[in-house]
């Protein structure tokens, strides 16, 4: 899902990243750098200081058990998930004021209307904008959709919606263009001013596949280094097939490829092979500032969050670090 250096998203949150003011008068915002999941098993979400040298997890229960596309915002201290439990948008608020006080259960503050979306499987936040993949399934009559929200201090009011002719997993927000995997295949769509365009049958500006890649789920783009990361669940029953593609120089590789082409392998960086312990990688950020890849690993021990360094080449290569994560759906990072 998505990364804040970035989210993507990572996804943009140019409202907290933007805002130079040179006052000698305002003091300098503090550093922040927050790692949060979301399960599709344990009712909960998880929230990781990545700033101490030893920070611990935070497991805090929320009234979706199924849950993804998780998204956090410090400067109101919530967390927005797409529930699959009651179909609907979420947000939970008081995290930090949980931490101090030592529960682990979140407040619902506010959520869409019921129903709006069934199967979701992806968000992208921009600004008081979320944008929501509907994945094809009978309760939602196999219909593949993005529905987007403006967020208010009341709600969610859903001000747009859009069919699309592929299945929808990962999107991810650059600027005013939405990129997102087109699910069952090796290709990614893009949509230039997404926002722009009108309720009804949308088609993407272009669609090009990735050479090597099976099936993806997971997107994440970093304008600050220009990079572009895939996971790879290729089967979902195999737990040793997963992977990541790493794209650089990603605009110029995107902008050099024809509508319907193909993005060689010589412009990835590809972590495949025993080692990595990718088999279903359902969700990917990406911290510029430390070049730590994140990753949701869904399949392998009931679900994992994965760190890796950065690659300079492709390999079959370990993460350096490991953490159990019960039914991990999504991941996203905060930096700032």
């Amino acid at each position: 899902m998505k990364n804040v250096m970035i989210t993507s998203a990572l996804l943009i949150f140019l409202f907290i990243s933007c805002d130079n003011d040179d006052s000698q008068n305002t003091p300098p915002a503090s550093p922040e750098a927050t790692l949060v999941t979301s399960s599709n098993t344990s009712g909960k979400i998880t929230y990781l200081d990545l700033l101490p040298a030893s920070a611990m997890v935070k497991s805090f229960t929320i009234t979706s058990v199924d849950a993804e596309g998780v998204f956090y915002d410090s400067m109101s201290d919530a967390v927005i998930v797409a529930s699959r439990t009651n179909n609907r948008l979420e947000k939970y608020t008081g995290i930090k004021t949980a931490i101090t006080a030592g529960t682990d259960n979140l407040t619902l503050a506010l959520n869409s209307v019921t129903g709006d979306f069934t199967n979701a499987r992806e968000t992208a936040v921009s600004g008081d904008v979320v944008v929501v993949t509907q994945d094809q399934l009978a309760s939602n009559g196999m219909i593949n959709k993005l529905f987007v929200y403006k967020m208010t201090s009341t709600g969610f009011t859903l001000t747009k919606t859009f069919t699309t002719d592929f299945k929808l997993w990962g999107i991810h927000m650059a600027g005013n263009d939405l990129y997102a995997v087109a699910d069952l295949t090796g290709d990614i769509v893009q949509y230039k001013d997404f926002m722009n365009n009108a309720s009804g049958n949308i088609a993407p500006t272009k669609r090009v596949t990735i050479q090597g890649l099976v099936r993806s789920h997971g997107i994440t783009y970093s304008s600050s280094d220009d990079v572009m990361i895939l996971t790879d669940v290729a089967s979902a029953t195999s737990g040793t097939d997963g992977g990541l593609i790493i794209i650089k120089n990603f605009s110029s590789v995107f902008n050099a490829t024809a509508a319907a082409g193909t993005i060689m392998m010589t412009n990835q960086i590809r972590v495949y092979g025993p080692n990595s312990l990718l088999g279903n990688p359902v969700d990917v950020a990406y911290d510029s500032t430390t070049k730590n890849i994140y990753v949701a690993e869904r399949l392998n021990a009931g679900g994992e969050v994965l760190t890796y360094s950065y690659p300079t080449a492709s390999g079959d290569f370990a993460p350096k670090n490991i953490r159990l994560e019960a039914g991990v759906t999504s991941v996203f990072l905060l930096r700032k």
